[in-house]
Formats: structure tokens, C-alpha cells, sequence
């Protein structure tokens, strides 16, 4: 395929598709170092072994699953010309992501009540990497928040349609994997040791 060929708008959202995908493979590689230095730490003697997640991370597991089938929703409510259904969807995905938030903060308050803080003498290694893994990917979910309140002020702008939905997708895009980003953190925190 050739990059140049097309329209000025065909090729301006290609530059966008790609330039989010750019952003994409870093926050992987960044998230895969990560997750790399928590397998090499595990060897470590102070390592806790028996650590188990609190149950706030499997609820807000469960919201951040449910608020990509949302997003898809409001997608699909778009291509079909429902603004009012493509509105209620976008509303939801909204209220997930916060919701999201509020479950994981609820989760450190869990590993609080345990004993375990960030820093100081209750802390340890495998702490510091739970909240530091955990934190960076709140941080990514309040971006996503942001492009979902710009796309919900465009949806009220009415800039998006059927035939123009660029920013509706990528944000969708960044959405979805900052989903799939948890679920695989998720998997990671509880099966590696």
C-alpha cells in the first residue's frame, strides 16, 4: 500500500492511526521492562511469595472488561446513526473508567489494611512494584479519560457520523488496550511469583 496515495483527510488519519500505535509499542515495551524486573526481583530473599491481590482488582477487572463492550456499544450506535444510544454508551464507558479508578485505589487501601505501604518500614520490594505497575496504568486509564471526555464533547459538537468517526476510534483504540494492558497486569500480579 502506498502511504501517499489518497486524500489529504485519508492520509492525515492514517498519520494518526499510526502515530497512536507508536504510543502503543512504548507504553509495551515500557510495561514488558516493568514486569521483566519484577520476574528477575522474585528471586530475591525479602520476595512475598504468598502475596495474594485483594478482591477490589478482580472487580475492577470485571468494570474495565465491561467498559470496552460499552465502547464498542456507543461505536456501533454511531455507525447506525443513534446518537441518543451512541451518547447513553459513551456515558457508561465514562462511569466504568472512574469506577475503575475508585476499585483500584480501593485495592491499595486492601494492601494498606494488610500492613504493606509504598515506602517506609512496612514496605517491601514486591510492594513497590504492585503499586508501581498498578499506578502507571491508572495514570494511562485518566488519559484514556480525558480522550473520552473529548470525544463525548465532540459527540455533543456533532462531529462524529457514521462516515466520520476518527477520533471516536482512536480513542476507542487506547481504550482497548489499556484494557487488555490490565487484564495481562492483572494476570501477571496473580500467576507470577
Amino acid at each position: 500500500m502506498d502511504l501517499t496515495q489518497g486524500t489529504q483527510e485519508e492520509k492525515k488519519a492514517r498519520a494518526k492511526k499510526m502515530m497512536l500505535w507508536f504510543g502503543i509499542i512504548s507504553l509495551i515495551m515500557s510495561f514488558m521492562g516493568w514486569t521483566s524486573a519484577f520476574i528477575v526481583s522474585s528471586s530475591r530473599p525479602d520476595w512475598l511469595k504468598e502475596f495474594q491481590l485483594p478482591n477490589a482488582f478482580i472487580i475492577s477487572t470485571i468494570i474495565i472488561l465491561v467498559s470496552s463492550f460499552a465502547f464498542i456499544s456507543a461505536k456501533k450506535a454511531l455507525k447506525q446513526g443513534n446518537r441518543q444510544s451512541t451518547t447513553l454508551w459513551l456515558m457508561i464507558t465514562l462511569g466504568l473508567g472512574i469506577a475503575f479508578i475508585v476499585f483500584q485505589f480501593l485495592g491499595f487501601q486492601q494492601i494498606i489494611d494488610l500492613g504493606y505501604n509504598f515506602t517506609g518500614p512496612t514496605s517491601n520490594v514486591t510492594m513497590s512494584y504492585i503499586y508501581l505497575i498498578a499506578m502507571v496504568h491508572i495514570l494511562h486509564v485518566v488519559a484514556g479519560l480525558i480522550c473520552l471526555l473529548v470525544v463525548i464533547y465532540n459527540h455533543f459538537k456533532q462531529k462524529y457520523d457514521a462516515a466520520n468517526m476518527l477520533g471516536l476510534e482512536l480513542a476507542a483504540t487506547f481504550w482497548h488496550f489499556i484494557d487488555v494492558l490490565w487484564v495481562y497486569l492483572f494476570l501477571f500480579l496473580n500467576f507470577v511469583r
